[in-house]
């Protein structure tokens, strides 16, 4: 039978069989299967040498239009443990594991964390608390590499906390009347609220890319990029930019770099990593809100 085990409880595992093997995956690697590209990411900063990830969502893929396929179910099946990030993003995970005949904790990190938006990493801190509870629950998988779980579990944090004041720092550099967002879908309002940003409106008026806006929704959001003095409107990185485009010379706006909202990208991309995204995004609304006046790009 499949436990779907909260982190805290994974944190409390005793040393029985069933709260995990002495070496990692009985054979020296733990198999651990993320869903979206940021939970794969966390896997493999905590997990290092000791784990083999598997990513069910390619690079730079919307999770929103993911179907999966008869390899990650098998993937599913030989798991030692399986990180999901919660909510609407990856709801079909469970029929997914029905299916592959798997037992494995399931860690969702979502469930860690305060922030109820199904896009809670955008706000490092949630990410604190997530790669915290995703390091006891590597260690409760692997009993004998608990200590460098932990351990990389720490370092990590340390990089995350200087990445959210880096970020803090830069849109700080932005005066409050140009802290004002409008991008394809609503991803970023974890982000918004921690630094401060003002969502006026998005192309697609929901948490999904999976609906598309009505003529109307587009003309009154042309009038309120135009009321507001938006400067930029940003695109995402998975999706076609032709809409904003659109709306763009419709309202007099810039089209800002693409952001990356849902997935992270491929090797070699300024998004191949959380910390790189939250780096290129911030560093993009920096550009594009102060009409290329301002640069600034957090180092962590």
């Amino acid at each position: 039978m499949r436990l779907w085990i909260p982190a805290v409880t994974l944190a409390l595992c005793v040393p029985t069989a069933a709260c995990g093997t002495e070496t990692a995956g009985g054979g020296g690697t733990l198999n651990v299967v993320a869903t979206t590209g940021q939970a794969a990411d966390f896997a493999r900063v905590v997990g290092a040498e000791r784990v083999r990830v598997t990513a069910l969502l390619a690079p730079n893929a919307d999770p929103h239009a993911f179907e999966i396929r008869p390899n990650d179910v098998s993937a599913l099946g030989d798991a030692d443990l399986v990180v999901r990030s919660g909510g609407e993003l990856d709801d079909w995970l469970e029929g997914a594991i029905d299916s592959s005949g798997g037992d494995a904790p399931v860690l969702t990190l979502a469930d860690t964390v305060s922030d109820d938006d199904p896009h809670w990493w955008q706000d490092p801190r949630n990410v604190i608390a997530a790669v915290t509870a995703l390091g006891d629950a590597l260690a409760a998988a692997d009993r004998s590499g608990a200590g460098a779980y932990r351990r990389a579990a720490a370092r990590y944090v340390g990089r995350l906390e200087r990445l959210d004041e880096a970020v803090e720092r830069c849109i700080a550099r932005l005066p409050n009347a140009e802290r004002t967002l409008v991008t394809t879908h609503d991803a970023l309002g974890s982000y918004a609220r921690r630094y401060g940003i003002r969502i006026v409106g998005t192309v697609i008026p929901s948490r999904s890319t999976a609906g598309q806006p009505s003529a109307g929704e587009i003309a009154a959001l042309v009038q309120t990029i135009r009321r507001e003095r938006v400067r930029a409107i940003f695109p995402e990185r998975s999706l076609s930019p032709d809409v904003e485009e659109a709306i763009a010379r419709e309202s007099g706006a810039r089209v800002g770099r693409p952001l990356w909202a849902d997935a992270l990208g491929p090797q070699g991309s300024d998004g191949a990593t959380y910390v790189d995204s939250i780096t290129a995004n911030t560093a993009a609304l920096v550009e594009g809100l102060s009409g290329g006046a301002t640069a600034c790009r957090p180092e962590a």
